[in-house]
């Protein structure tokens, strides 16, 4: 039996992704990935046993990147006293960075929203990273109300309320061919807007006068 590679899966798996790219998740197939990477059926299968474990691993490897990569601030925060604001900032940034920077990331990210209502790709793309890494954030605005940072309610919905803001001023990259490219101050500037709004809600602030 072949021996199986790091560097095999690899190509594999950056061979998946042009191919997703090209011609989305039900246009692609194991016998396409096969005929590009070079081998046999047989021995791809011996590395990801069906199109869905490699989507998976495609979607885990890119597109849930963003998440990933923020949720892994949160470890930092760990027995260190942080502003629950800065906390959020550090977070956001770090989920922008890839989002607004990764152009893998956007196109694989537009292949599940394009097919997400004719498939399964919903729920693969959840189990490849989503569900996890949201699970974090909402640990984390759980404690936040338990510190008394944040109003009491629902930690998920306020997990996935931060990450739409956030996300809001870069959403339109998901319908551009050729999006364009954010400097860290662009990304910070919107990142603290999200953040802000979030917080502190649009509403005008009125000043009070003696």
């Amino acid at each position: 039996m072949r021996t199986l590679t790091n560097e095999r899966r690899q190509a594999i798996i950056d061979t998946a992704t042009e191919l997703f790219q090209e011609v989305g998740y039900k246009g692609a197939s194991m016998n396409e990935v096969a005929k590009r990477v070079g081998g046999s059926k047989a021995t791809l299968y011996n590395y990801f046993a069906s199109k869905e474990e490699l989507f998976e691993m495609v979607v885990r490897t890119h597109s849930t990147q963003f998440l990933n990569a923020a949720a892994s601030e949160i470890s930092a925060f760990t027995g260190v006293s942080i502003p629950f604001e800065e906390k959020l900032t550090r977070f956001g940034e770090r989920m922008l960075e890839v989002l607004a920077g990764d152009n893998k990331a956007l196109k694989i990210y537009r292949c599940v929203l394009s097919e997400a209502g004719n498939s399964n790709i919903g729920e693969l793309f959840r189990a490849a990273g989503l569900q996890e890494s949201m699970a974090r954030l909402a640990e984390l605005m759980s404690v936040a109300m338990q510190d008394g940072d944040l109003a009491p309610g629902d930690a998920m919905l306020r997990a996935v309320q931060f990450t739409s803001l956030i996300k809001a001023e870069v959403e339109v990259l998901m319908f551009m061919q050729e999006p364009p490219t954010y400097t860290m101050a662009q990304i910070s500037a919107m990142v603290q807007k999200g953040v802000q709004i979030f917080l502190y809600g649009a509403v005008a602030q009125k000043t009070t006068t003696n």
